[in-house]
């Protein structure tokens, strides 16, 4: 289902494409940069692998939400075709139902996992939250290796003492954020099964039409 592109929903779905593109793109130039400087110069750019790194998982993270929103992910729907509509709705609500009960599981431990370094308090309960764990110890402190530090981050969360290196607050944020979008996009997609607007969480159909485009060029071949 195409996302659509006028209005607010257009602008978002614009600049959910735009941060993807300049995050592949920002990769793309450390990376190519850090070659010249490797082999050109003889030099190295120390910062540069650790930042692609993150790079790439923001790409992973923030790509994940936007392909449930664009239902690109990979899905067979074999066991789908065979059903009547209305079976078929309710398979894919319950998918559906699955998935977000798998994506509030991972923003409960992505938002623990992000909230110490934060100098916030993470969630108590094993599975769902039942509260905050005041008594968490803080983890605001915990550096990157080699990416240089944000120095107004130090009297917000490190109580004024100094960052040598990027606190790891900033590049794991995308945790809870991208874990929250997810959430929200499988909470859309079930709301556009129930409105009878899709009947699938995911559709193979793209597959199927490459494998027809190369049967029909392997006939005009023969």
């Amino acid at each position: 289902m195409p996302a659509a592109r006028t209005g607010p929903s257009g602008f978002i779905n614009s600049l959910e494409e735009s941060v993807i593109a300049g995050l592949l793109g920002l990769m793309t130039i450390i990376t190519f940069a850090n070659v010249i400087a490797r082999f050109a110069f003889n030099s190295n750019i120390l910062w540069a692998l650790e930042l692609t790194v993150f790079l790439f998982a923001w790409l992973v993270l923030l790509g994940a939400s936007y392909a449930v929103k664009t239902h690109a992910h990979l899905g067979v729907d074999a066991v789908l075709n065979l059903l009547a509509p209305a079976p078929r709705r309710a398979l894919a609500l319950f998918a559906v139902g699955c998935c977000l009960v798998f994506s509030l599981l991972l923003l409960k431990g992505a938002y623990d996992y992000w909230a110490v370094f934060a100098d916030l308090p993470p969630t108590s309960g094993r599975w769902f939250p039942t509260g905050f764990d005041m008594k968490a110890r803080s983890q605001s402190f915990y550096e990157v290796q080699d990416v240089g530090a944000l120095r107004f981050l130090e009297g917000l969360i490190n109580y004024g003492e100094e960052y040598e290196k990027l606190p790891k607050v900033v590049p794991y944020i995308v945790l809870p954020v991208s874990m929250l979008l997810l959430v929200l996009r499988f909470v859309q997609t079930a709301g556009q099964i129930l409105r009878g607007e899709t009947d699938r969480l995911v559709a193979s159909h793209e597959v199927e039409d490459e494998l027809e485009a190369v049967r029909h060029q392997q006939g005009e071949h023969d």
